[in-house]
Parts: C-alpha cells; structure tokens; sequence
C-alpha cells in the first residue's frame, strides 16, 4: 500500500497546536510528510470471524482467548460477525524517528505525529477495502485491545490470530505494546441490522488515566 497524503492538521493537533501551525511548524510538518511518504510502506491484514455471546465474555472464531468487559459486549452487540484488522507502517516509520532524535527533537516530534495520524489514515483506508471487496449493511466503528474495559493483555491472542509476525511484521512487547510502534490493532462487529454506536474517545475510556498509548502518544483507535 502506497501512503497518500497525511493530514498535517491531525499531525498538528498531535503536538499540542491549537489552530492553525506558524510558519516554522508547517515547515517541519512538510519536511516530516515528506519523508514518511518516501520511505514509509504501510501494511494491513484482517479476518472476519464468528462472534459469540458467553457468561465468561465475546468470543470469536478466530481466537482461543476470549474478550473480557462490558464495553466490548455492548460494543458487538447485535453482531454475528467481526473483523479483526491490524495495520502497521512498518519498522521504517520508528527508524525515521529514531534517526531524527538523535540530531534534532523537532523533526523527531514532527515525524512522530506525522506518523501517528499516517496510521490512522491507513486503518480507514484499510476498512475502506475491506468493505468494498466484501459489503455488509451495517458495521460498528473501531474497538481496540486496551480500549476501555477489554484487556490490552489481548494483544497477544489477536495477532497470533491474524497471524500478523510472518505476514505483516507485527509483534508485541512483554507489556503488551505493539512493534512496530506505528500500528494498530481493532475489532469491526458486523450486522444485519443497525447497531447502536456508543460514546467513543479517551475521555470515555475506563484506562485514560492508565493507558499505554497515551503515555506513547498515541491513540488506540480512530478519534479516541
């Protein structure tokens, strides 16, 4: 997949710039789009799975482990189907930002939060996709290990079921963070009927005080 323009509002927003960027942040968010447009091949895999409704939490076809928590209960309801996607922009995004660290924080800033709206931008072009080659009439939005009440500890069993290591280079570290940094995994519930679409962002989230993605600056999901 080719990165299309970045949204260098979203990437503002991201460093702390209320309205619009001065001229010298424009500069390094141009020169950060830049690079990451050059180097930067993102990558996406998912599966659509059964879903099914238990006293010990949602399981899926797909996974042995099952999804703990009210919110993703109430997040799925009504859904016999999900998708499980992972994207990733792969280990030269953290490169590019690792390399400009060492000789200039702003660029690595810029790059950083480049990066971080890039992700995002591929997760809905990868739903796009994924939705075009198989149509459904009515999805949720975006759910994320970590989101809320469901254990980020799930990390683990959704990547082993998409089996995103060998095919897209994805891992995750002992604390349950993804590598590459710039990636993101979600759950898609899929139905037949409309699905009520509850309150989403951090200041919904039960972990905002605690999350491992915010600590990184990042987000675990569209618009949280």
């Amino acid at each position: 997949m080719e990165l299309l323009p970045v949204s260098k509002s979203e990437a503002a927003r991201y460093m702390g710039v209320k309205g619009a960027p001065d001229p010298a942040v424009a500069e390094l968010l141009d020169r950060a789009e830049s690079l990451v447009r050059e180097r930067v091949r993102p990558k996406y895999v998912y599966l659509e799975t059964d879903v099914i409704f238990t006293d010990e939490g949602v399981l899926l076809g797909a996974m042995t482990e099952p999804l703990t928590g009210e919110d993703i209960k109430r997040h799925l309801k009504g859904c016999k189907r999900a998708v499980l996607l992972a994207a990733t922009l792969s280990q030269e995004a953290d490169k590019l930002i690792r390399q400009a660290a060492v000789t200039d924080m702003a660029q690595s800033l810029a790059l950083d939060c480049i990066c971080s709206a890039a992700v995002e931008q591929v997760c809905d072009r990868a739903e796009e996709e994924i939705f075009t080659a198989h149509p459904c009439e009515y999805r949720t939005w975006r759910f994320s290990p970590g989101y809320g009440d469901l254990p980020i500890t799930l990390q683990r069993s959704f990547l082993l079921a998409l089996n995103a290591q060998r095919r897209i280079g994805l891992t995750v570290t002992d604390s349950c963070l993804l590598i590459p940094s710039k990636s993101v995994t979600a759950i898609i519930g899929v139905s037949d009927a409309p699905v009520e679409r509850g309150p989403r962002g951090c200041a919904f989230c039960n972990m905002k005080d605690s999350c491992a993605y915010r600590a990184s600056g990042t987000k675990c999901g569209k618009n949280m």
